[in-house]
């Protein structure tokens, strides 16, 4: 059963290297059959050629030659290709061909690489005999311990004498018999030099973890000696040596077994191995050394920690931290990075760009992939590492900001780290919030502090990572004060990040809960001074360039406002916030800061969220007519004010938005104050009204129109193409309040006690039902004069049909009551005669209008009105009255028609005399 488990364990561990090799090595022979093909591409063309022009002068024209392979690979521990070389000069009567362009060759380390999967199919042998004799060392030391026929340190001794003799025959061949691919004994130094070294790493490993005869020290010592020995012999035996070096080293432990409970030395053993891997490669530039040291430190690493407790816990979380330090430094052969290049993310955008290959996008360069893979890996690591009520979890936090702030200082003179910097700040944001999302770990004893102990001390938990959220922005001011080509990034980052990790504090520990809501207060308000002197530090640094001060003051209103959020009621919440968008136009007036529009824009919707939602139309339909007052008129006020601040600037985007909130807080407050006053006035027993339903239907109908005017009638972009999608949505709810007060709410058509007309003649709910919405859509129609004229005249056609309707039930009210509006009831004779004078009335206006405008549509309006008062008087006027206002109803419609026959023909007279006698052009 254990020989299976050995052979189990060496194949996991072969595994990576042969995936590596065949991927690679199927890139390159994908790069050399294409060669072949582009040669043969030119000798089919020079022999068709030769076919056609036989009878030509003939002129020699030598092929091109391919690049030969030499002989000598990159990697000594490789077997060579044959050298290629063009075909001979063929005699041609014809001018030279075009030449097929030549694939782009591969890199030395691809080609390299590229052999490794052919050489293991034929040399297969060579690795068993390395992974046998490994094996019969690590072994010898087991079978001691299990027959007992010598003591431990014997036992020790003898393998370390095993291992050394390895390597010493391994180099005996390489010095007498040679180690080129010509001699007979090729690769066979390094099968035996790579077998004593992973002989010698079990060796101590045993010492340490099966005897207890060394201490830590002295293990890692030992280690770390082994290691350089294994670099050294690397250089001269390649990188076979290494990678059996490598492999055996990480699959020792899982041969070797271990009695101790305590598997936290294994982290500091994973460490040196993942040094010498990448030791080696940092010298010799073997790239696949690398990345097969950091997968195999990576898959060993999170197997100890998945089986361990206590120790293993935060030891192991130290262990991957310490890991990207080491794929970062030991490559750049420096303890400052200077990776150059464009970043992993934006050479990866780049290369899913479509032409992006044409316009020569840099791929990230294999050290700043390893890198940022390696960050990664250690950041999904310490995030899911820690367990529900376990101490490991500040030890991972402690290690995620750590990391943070070093990646950030390092990122100056490293441009291609700077998305791997980025990873652990955010890493450490989502621990935080997974933290108190869980209710089981710190959240329930953080809110729990007082619950249980009333005396208990101050809890300081949110204060530190509030201050490790500070800490992170100050190196990212830092940073961005350095300059480069991310400053503006970095300076973004700096202004968002505290405040971040303020705000999920909030949503998932709720922390005034505990500590109370002015302490807390008190955390965002000495955030928003933090952004204020960042402010300064941009101001002094930037001189006219205000973007980056842009972002620290928006970050720094926005600490205010959060501020104001945790201690202020709704009302003086939304009173707060709308300041603050005055405060911003006001800033943006006094230093020409354009970045605050986005602030300004984000106040808008907010504000408009807070009057709308929450706390809303059902807040301020019950509060107290104060509190109304103050947070509608407020707000309203604070948009007048904002948009007059900036009135002489060039903020189209800012303007739109101030200008249509305006309008639509106006109409929504007036709504507000119209659904107050009439329910003061008739009482709570009504509610599903038309005047009700008419209302609701002027509220959502005016913010529709309010996100159409802030698209500007654009089409494209998706921020306008939400704005279409909740103005679609703001259409239906009006629409269908519109439609309920036209029908089933009408008091023309349904006969109820709610439907009664309440209020004197004008002044009364049926202005509510219809006029206000009638309004609000005519006015929509006049101001959107950059929509689709089509949409234009449909938003009219509908106001201007419920503001007739508005005149009806108005007439209506006068002649019958507000209990009397059930059209069921008829039509007397003066309420009859009196809708005649008003449509001839009112098409005698459309109709003067439309001359004195010289508009078509207009026109064709009032022709309309006029011919629907014609229709009514001959078709209903003349059966329905009698006497004298049957004779008055006639006698009017036939002055009135006359007397517009007269407009029509004098305007037309002053249309010709301008047309024959055009006035004189002014003088030049």
């Amino acid at each position: 059963m254990d020989g299976l488990l050995v052979i189990a364990a060496i194949i996991l561990l072969a595994i990576p290297v042969t995936v590596i090799a065949l991927v690679i090595g199927q890139s390159g022979l994908r790069g050399r059959v294409s060669m072949a093909e582009a040669e043969i591409n030119v000798l089919r063309d020079v022999i068709e050629q030769l076919r056609k022009d036989r009878g030509g002068t003939t002129t020699a024209v030598p092929l091109p030659e391919a690049d030969p392979v030499p002989v000598e690979t990159t990697s000594p521990g490789v077997p060579p290709l044959p050298a290629r070389t063009g075909p001979p000069e063929i005699a041609r009567e014809v001018e030279a061909p075009v030449v097929h362009a030549a694939p782009r060759a591969p890199s030395p380390v691809a080609k390299a690489l590229a052999d490794l999967g052919p050489w293991l199919q034929e040399n297969w042998f060579y690795a068993v005999s390395a992974a046998s004799l490994a094996l019969a060392g690590i072994f010898l030391v087991q079978y001691g311990m299990e027959n007992g026929l010598l003591p431990p340190r014997a036992r020790v001794a003898a393998a370390l004498a095993f291992g050394m003799a390895l390597i010493g025959l391994g180099e005996f061949i390489r010095r007498r018999f040679g180690d080129t691919v010509q001699s007979a004994t090729a690769y066979l130094p390094a099968v035996f030099s790579g077998a004593g070294i992973v002989t010698l790493f079990g060796a101590i490993l045993s010492a340490r973890m099966l005897y207890d005869l060394i201490g830590g020290g002295a293990a890692m010592t030992g280690m770390a000696v082994v290691a350089l020995i294994a670099v050294v012999l690397g250089w001269m035996h390649g990188p076979l040596l290494v990678a059996v070096g490598v492999i055996g080293a990480y699959g020792a432990p899982v041969v070797l077994g271990s009695s101790s409970q305590d598997a936290s030395p294994l982290f500091g053993y994973f460490a040196v191995v993942a040094m010498l891997g990448l030791g080696v490669d940092t010298v010799r530039r073997w790239g696949w050394i690398s990345a097969l040291t950091l997968a195999l430190a990576y898959l060993m690493g999170f197997a100890v920690l998945l089986g361990g407790g206590g120790s293993v816990a935060w030891t192991g979380q130290l262990y991957f931290a310490a890991l990207p330090l080491l794929a970062i430094l030991i490559p750049a052969r420096s303890f400052s990075p200077d990776h150059a290049g464009p970043p992993v993310l934006l050479g990866l955008l780049g290369r899913m760009t479509f032409g992006a290959r044409d316009r020569g996008v840099q791929w990230p360069a294999f050290p700043t992939s390893l890198a940022f893979g390696s960050v990664a890996a250690s950041c999904v690591i310490l995030l899911i590492s820690w367990k529900p009520g376990a101490p490991e979890i500040w030890v991972s936090v402690a290690l995620l900001a750590f990391l943070g702030v070093l990646l950030i200082s390092w990122s100056n003179r490293a441009p291609a780290l700077q998305d791997a910097a980025l990873l652990p700040p955010l890493t450490l944001l989502l621990s935080v919030f997974a933290q108190g999302e869980n209710r089981r770990v710190t959240f329930m004893t953080f809110t729990n502090t007082y619950t249980h102990n009333v005396d208990a001390a101050f809890p300081w938990v949110v204060t530190i990572l509030v201050g490790l959220g500070v800490m992170i922005s100050l190196a990212a001011l830092w940073r961005s004060l350095r300059g480069g080509p991310f400053a503006a990034i970095w300076a973004a980052f700096a202004a968002v990040f505290a405040p971040a990790m303020a705000i999920l504090l909030e949503m998932a520990w709720q922390p005034a809960a505990v500590i109370g809501s002015y302490p807390w207060a008190l955390h965002a308000a000495g955030l928003a001074a933090l952004m204020a002197f960042f402010a300064e530090r941009f101001a002094r640094k930037d001189g006219q360039d205000r973007l980056r001060v842009s972002f620290a003051i928006m970050s720094a209103l926005a600490c205010m406002a959060f501020a104001f959020v945790i201690v202020l009621s709704s009302v003086a919440l939304t009173v707060a916030l709308a300041v603050t968008v005055v405060a911003a136009a006001a800033l943006d007036r006094a230093w020409n800061l354009p970045a605050l529009t986005w602030f300004i824009a984000a106040g808008v919707v907010t504000l408009g969220y807070r009057l709308v939602v929450d706390p809303g139309l059902g807040y301020a339909h019950d509060a107290p007519i104060g509190d109304v007052l103050l947070g509608y008129v407020g707000t309203l006020a604070a948009f007048g004010a904002s948009l007059w601040l900036i009135r002489a600037l060039p903020r189209a985007n800012a303007k739109v938005m101030l200008d249509s909130a305006l309008w639509s807080t106006a109409g929504l407050t007036l709504s507000i104050l119209i659904f107050r006053w009439i329910r003061s006035a008739v009482g709570d027993a009504y509610d599903d009204t038309h005047w009700s339903f008419g209302l609701n239907a002027a509220v959502w109908l005016g913010l529709a129109l309010a996100q159409v005017q802030r698209t500007e009638g654009r089409t494209l972009g998706l921020l306008d193409r939400a704005r279409w999608a909740l103005a679609a949505g703001f259409s239906v709810i009006g629409g269908g309040a519109l439609t309920g007060a036209l029908t089933v709410a009408n008091p023309l058509l349904a006969q109820r006690m709610a439907n009664n007309v309440f209020g004197p003649e004008l002044l009364n709910t049926l202005g509510a039902a219809y006029l206000l919405p009638a309004m609000i859509l005519m006015a929509g129609a006049w101001r959107l004069t950059r929509i689709n004229g089509q949409l234009r005249v449909a938003i009219a056609a509908v106001g201007g049909a419920t503001l007739a309707l508005w005149f009806f039930a108005v007439i209506r009210h006068f002649w019958q009551g507000g209990a009397a509006m059930f059209l069921g009831n008829g039509i007397s004779q003066p309420e009859q005669y009196t809708y005649t004078i008003v449509l001839l009335m009112a098409g005698a206006v459309l109709f003067y209008q439309s001359l004195a405008r010289r508009s078509g549509v207009i026109r064709k309006a009032g022709l309309m009105v006029i011919g629907l008062a014609v229709a009514k008087v001959f078709l209903i006027d003349v059966t329905d009255l009698d006497g004298l206002t049957r004779v008055f109803s006639l006698l009017v419609l036939g002055l009135a028609l006359a007397a517009l026959a007269w407009l029509n023909r004098w305007a037309k007279d002053r249309d010709r005399t301008e047309y024959t006698n055009p006035p004189p052009l002014p003088p030049a």
